[in-house]
């Protein structure tokens, strides 16, 4: 199998469509410790496009996902070879010199399991704008309110904002999350297995939203079903051993994909 995949289908692509690279993850390798979780991977990122990772357990998609925001860098012996570029001012946001909160600042992220802080809706969704020094009044209400109308959430929270998010219900509490990551207005949004918590139900309201959201945002996630991946992503990378194994547009990916692997694992022959 090829430890690198082409991006011609990517880049062809992205000059019939005029979609501009948001970010490109060159030669890439990662290091838990002595461990390498990913080698030599690749990857374009075009921007207001939602692009999938998909993979059995311990591919490497979610380690991937979590470079581009630096959560790695909360543990001690982690380390990053390669580059991960963000356009259109080409910076390296896991080099050495660059602070992870950076990158945190200019990447939401959005968990496996909604995650809200202990305090009031409207504090949850404040939170990423006062780290980034937004505290007027007027622009924070006005912040609050649109991300969570981004979400689909504010007509079911809009008269109880100063309540507990803990009050919320299971998928109410993911959108919720969802607006905190939108908040800051951020360049990219990681999405880790969103609905893998959810009941069907929310499941279909978080696919619809990120459906909306596609095209304002640019979007990365990652999941295991293989319906959602079929349905959601324009885009879908598929993760072998740590490697990337196949990258293309997503009905080529379920419909022809050329490496064999992807073929069996998106037709549940392995995974």
């Amino acid at each position: 199998m090829s430890t690198m995949v082409s991006n011609l289908n990517l880049i062809t692509e992205a000059a019939e469509t005029a979609a501009p690279l948001r970010a490109e993850v060159r030669k890439l390798n990662f290091f838990y410790g002595d461990f390498q979780a990913l080698k030599e991977v690749e990857l374009s990122i075009l921007e207001g496009r939602v692009t999938a990772l998909i993979g059995p357990s311990g591919c490497g998609k979610s380690t991937l996902l979590r470079c581009f925001n630096r959560m790695h860098d909360l543990y001690p012996g982690n380390r990053y070879e390669g580059e991960i570029i963000m356009h259109p001012e080409k910076l390296n946001i896991v080099a050495p010199d660059v602070d992870p909160m950076f990158a945190r600042l200019r990447i939401g992220m959005v968990f496996q399991k909604p995650n809200p802080f202990p305090k009031s809706i409207h504090e949850n969704v404040a939170a990423g704008l006062h780290i980034r020094g937004i505290r007027k009044r007027g622009e924070v209400e006005a912040r609050v309110e649109a991300a969570l109308r981004q979400a689909a959430l504010w007509d079911e929270v809009k008269d109880r904002l100063r309540q507990s998010a803990y009050g919320l219900s299971g998928g109410q509490q993911q959108r919720l999350c969802i607006a905190r990551a939108l908040a800051p207005d951020p360049e990219l949004i990681l999405f880790d297995e969103p609905t893998s918590a959810l009941d069907p139900i929310a499941t279909a309201k978080i696919e619809e939203l990120i459906d909306e959201l596609r095209g304002t945002y640019t979007i990365v996630i990652v999941t295991h079903n293989m319906q959602q991946a079929a349905r959601i992503p324009d885009y879908t990378a598929f993760m072998h051993l740590g490697h990337m194994a196949e990258y293309d547009i997503t009905s080529k990916i379920f419909t022809n994909p050329d490496n064999e692997r992807t073929k069996a694992y998106v037709t549940g022959r392995f995974g």
